[in-house]
């Protein structure tokens, strides 16, 4: 059997840059071990697959080790595709996914993701993220994952965290970030405990993000750059229960894998 496969730089306007991703577009589920066994031969921090369904498309992401609730580089991939190699027409399409609705739209060369917020909650500071760590936090809250809050910029793009450590934590990873002066706030984000070391881009970081220092600022529209090697920026807008991200995309590759 052949499948199609396109692997895309979310949250990029050009290669090399952003979040890779994989898009697998089926057209009926694969059995669970085939899906995960195609994400690991792909290697990359996450591939989406994705099949028509009543209301749009189901999605769902694996990681080279696991599948998880929600990934936003991935979903805007799989929505670029839709969009630019499949010839999807409509205004914005509708994903249904473990974490529920999902909606995309395209808004000039920006894909907007329209996700659940993730409101995160002030927590003590886990002692392996203390371990993990040259400094010390501000603050630490979670939701899907621990969110540290650092004093500088600079804490976190110099930040290179024992990953044995964070890898003991309970949540899916950690993000840490800070304000910027060149941006909002700056971050970055660690699962090591799901296969990923450092991601260049995690888009559904910024449901747990956007509430935090959209309170902090006072504003709902944040401008944010995720400081990994890749990098990439990241539109966001806290809108009542839901948060949108925006970003670019660009393709990278498409060809056929053959599963046997």
């Amino acid at each position: 059997m052949k499948l199609p496969i396109y692997q895309i730089d979310a949250f990029a306007p050009h290669s090399f840059e952003g979040n890779p991703a994989a898009v697998c577009p089926l057209e009926a589920w694969l059995s669970d071990e085939v899906m995960q066994a195609i994400a690991s031969e792909n290697n990359l921090s996450e591939t989406a697959f994705f099949v028509p369904d009543d209301t749009g498309f189901s999605i769902r992401w694996f990681t080279p080790t696991v599948e998880v609730n929600l990934c936003g580089h991935a979903t805007l991939a799989a929505a670029f595709v839709l969009y630019e190699i499949l010839g999807y027409e409509k205004e914005s399409i509708v994903f249904s996914s473990l974490s529920g609705e999902l909606k995309v739209k395209r808004v000039g060369e920006w894909f907007e993701l329209d996700f659940p917020l993730q409101a995160p909650v002030p927590c003590p500071v886990p002692q392996a993220i203390i371990d993990a760590f040259d400094i010390e936090p501000l603050t630490c809250l979670k939701a899907e994952d621990y969110l540290v809050v650092f004093e500088h910029a600079s804490d976190v793009l110099n930040a290179k965290p024992d990953l044995s450590c964070l890898k003991q934590l309970d949540l899916r990873g950690v993000i840490i970030t800070a304000r910027s002066n060149d941006y909002d706030f700056v971050t970055r984000f660690f699962a090591p405990s799901f296969g990923i070391d450092e991601d260049p881009v995690t888009g559904s970081a910024y449901t747990q993000l956007t509430p935090y220092w959209s309170e902090q600022f006072g504003k709902s529209k944040l401008l944010a750059k995720q400081v990994s090697q890749r990098g990439g920026e990241v539109r966001c807008e806290l809108s009542g229960p839901r948060v949108k991200i925006s970003g670019q995309a660009v393709k990278y590759l498409e060809g056929l894998i053959d599963v046997t």
